[in-house]
């Protein structure tokens, strides 16, 4: 792959990454009231298998040992979605 789709790649993520964040921002914005509500999975792409290296379990929305803080239904370990957010090595 070229050093140019790469980039490409990393774009089209942050914009997705942060279209989520906007939609989770809104949601809460204009129902303050009750308890804001996850997305779901097909929303975020959702896949029960690992994508080059990330998987749920390494990310710091997961909830051990089968949720998200921030998609809906059961969620697999070793899953995959655009959401990804790497947990902070120690």
């Amino acid at each position: 792959m070229t050093k140019r789709t790469d980039s490409t790649r990393r774009q089209v993520l942050r914009g997705g990454l942060a279209a989520v964040g906007g939609l989770a921002a809104a949601t809460s914005a204009a129902a303050p009231a009750r308890a804001q509500e996850k997305l779901d999975p097909k929303a975020v792409q959702y896949q029960t298998m690992p994508k080059d290296g990330n998987k749920c379990s390494a990310c710091v929305n997961f909830e051990a040992p089968a949720a998200c803080k921030i998609v809906s239904g059961k969620i697999d370990p070793n899953g995959w979605c655009i959401a990804f957010a790497p947990k902070e090595q120690q």
